[in-house]
């Protein structure tokens, strides 16, 4: 069964215009879900807002959007104020500029969607446009009306598609240097950086997701199929602390060189070992 389109449009690059459609990227619907149940009865009990002073449970219809203002004041906003600031959506995704994809910061991603021809007459056009990106190494940033807000998306080839991720606003993303304020200088010594280097080439492989192991969700998998025969539910042993006492024996321990010394060390004591013991001189009696 086809994936049904979060939403379909019209992408626009200069007078170039193609139907689109899209697709999440990205769901988290095949993860296990718990319901809340009532431990006497076995039902599910479900959610009600209710008054925070006098208890009593509110009506959707009698439930209103407020506002808290800076002396702990609410201004009331009626379902139709509300909806005075939700721009028009004209279904046009109209990408106004190009930026090369080495820069980009993927700290503006949100979401990931794959945009994907809504037709068989925009199959062309939409081909040319995925081409065009990929041949000059750029992606686009357009701009069109999303779930009821005006997003920004960034364009990007991929495969047969095109995958266009919302971006977070300026406002959105925390400063970087204040989360690194407390984050001193520190210059780190040529043998330092060579054993890192040492254990990262040792390591280096391809991006390959089908290797990602949800441990939570495997473990939580074991849990409901044991609950499911009956079986007992046993808690899983907490790993051990790491301890880590000198950052140059830490380095070398991970990039195997102490292992190696040690082994070199043994073997030569063997071999000495092995070795005949000479007798020693004996002397006469003057």
């Amino acid at each position: 069964m086809a994936p049904r389109a979060n939403w379909k449009g019209f992408l626009k690059i200069g007078e170039l215009t193609c139907a689109v459609a899209l697709y999440t990227a990205a769901s988290t619907s095949e993860r296990i879900a718990f319901h809340t149940l009532s431990r006497k009865t076995g039902n599910r009990v479900r959610r009600e807002f209710v008054d925070s002073e006098t208890g009593k449970v509110v009506e959707r219809d009698d439930q209103v959007k407020g506002y808290e203002d800076a002396n702990g004041h609410y201004i009331v906003f009626e379902p139709d104020e509300v909806a005075a600031a939700v721009p028009d959506a004209d279904k046009m995704l109209d990408a106004d500029m190009f930026i090369s994809c080495d820069d980009i910061d993927d700290v503006y991603f949100d979401k990931p969607y794959y945009l994907t021809p809504a037709d068989k007459q925009s199959l062309e056009v939409f081909t040319l446009i995925r081409d065009g990106l990929e041949k000059k190494k750029v992606a686009a940033i357009a701009e069109t009306v999303l779930f009821r807000r005006v997003r920004k998306l960034l364009i990007r080839p991929h495969g047969k598609g095109l995958v266009a991720s919302t971006l977070n606003f300026e406002y959105e993303v925390r400063s970087a240097e204040d989360a690194f304020s407390e984050t001193p200088k520190l210059k780190i010594e040529k043998e330092l950086l060579d054993l890192a280097d040492h254990i990262i080439g040792g390591k280096m492989g391809e991006f390959d997701p089908s290797k990602f192991d949800d441990r939570y969700e495997e473990a939580l998998t074991d849990v409901v199929k044991a609950k499911l025969e009956g079986r007992e539910i046993k808690p899983r042993p907490a790993p051990e602390p790491t301890k880590v006492v000198d950052l140059m024996d830490a380095l070398r321990q991970s990039a195997g060189l102490n292992t190696a010394a040690k082994k070199t060390s043994k073997k030569s004591a063997k071999t000495v070992d092995s070795q005949p013991k000479k007798k020693a001189p004996t002397r006469k009696a003057g």
